[in-house]
């Protein structure tokens, strides 16, 4: 596995190349957005680790511009802690979020639940909802015969709502699932992602409904 570090300070950039060699990550890193998203283009990582205060450019817009061809798992870091900062790193495409300091042990359980999320197939045999199929093999999904992008966080919350389809699935259940135990307490991450589905989903015959205070079902209407 090959993880990226894009991050302007750099002992905080042998920090995490230290913890994530011990893990066994190939490691390479870059001190601003574009040498970053130049990283991201030639050496196709595993996994970004992204700062948002860099020197060059936001890390919410370097986010946008990789969001524009790559589904890589990423990870925020940053020390701005404020729910509107972390609204749109998730917006527009985080998988997760971690505020500075933290510790390397946080980091690392955080960094596994997005590759859980990414690779690991709950069943062999492919999900169905009407025109959506998705293959938890190899993590990919078609709608109506033709691909569908997806990030592994919008992946594994869509499988949630597939599984249980026509069924309201609570807001626990799905933050548990997708985000980790750590995460029950945090449901605009789901506010986010659901409108994220929602979009991907426009023009097929299918509905992620929100039951407030409940959860979401996937119905086909």
């Amino acid at each position: 596995m090959t993880a990226l570090i894009i991050d302007d300070e750099i002992q905080i950039r042998r920090l995490l190349r230290m913890a994530l060699e011990s893990k066994g990550y190939i490691v390479r890193d870059a001190e601003n957005g574009q040498m970053g998203l130049q990283e991201a283009v030639f050496h196709k990582p595993d996994v970004i680790l992204l700062d948002l205060g860099l020197p060059d450019m936001d890390g919410v817009e370097v986010l946008k511009r990789l969001r524009e061809w790559s589904s890589v798992p990423v990870l925020i870091l940053s020390v701005r802690d404020q729910e509107a900062v972390k609204l749109a790193a998730f917006e527009s495409g985080a998988d997760d979020y971690v505020s500075k300091p933290f510790s390397t042990a946080e980091l690392l359980a955080r960094l596994a639940a997005i590759q859980r999320r990414q690779g690991a197939p709950h069943d062999a045999a492919n999900l169905q909802v009407g025109p959506l199929v998705l293959d938890p093999v190899h993590h990919e999904a078609a709608l109506n015969g033709r691909p569908l992008k997806l990030t592994p966080t919008e992946y594994s919350l869509l499988a949630q709502l597939v599984r249980h389809a026509g069924k309201v699935v609570t807001l626990k259940q799905l933050l548990r699932a997708v985000w980790g135990p750590q995460a029950e307490q945090q449901s605009h991450y789901l506010r986010v992602y659901a409108n994220h589905l929602r979009k991907k989903l426009e023009g097929s015959t299918l509905e992620i409904k929100n039951e407030p205070g409940i959860g979401y079902r996937l119905e086909e209407t």
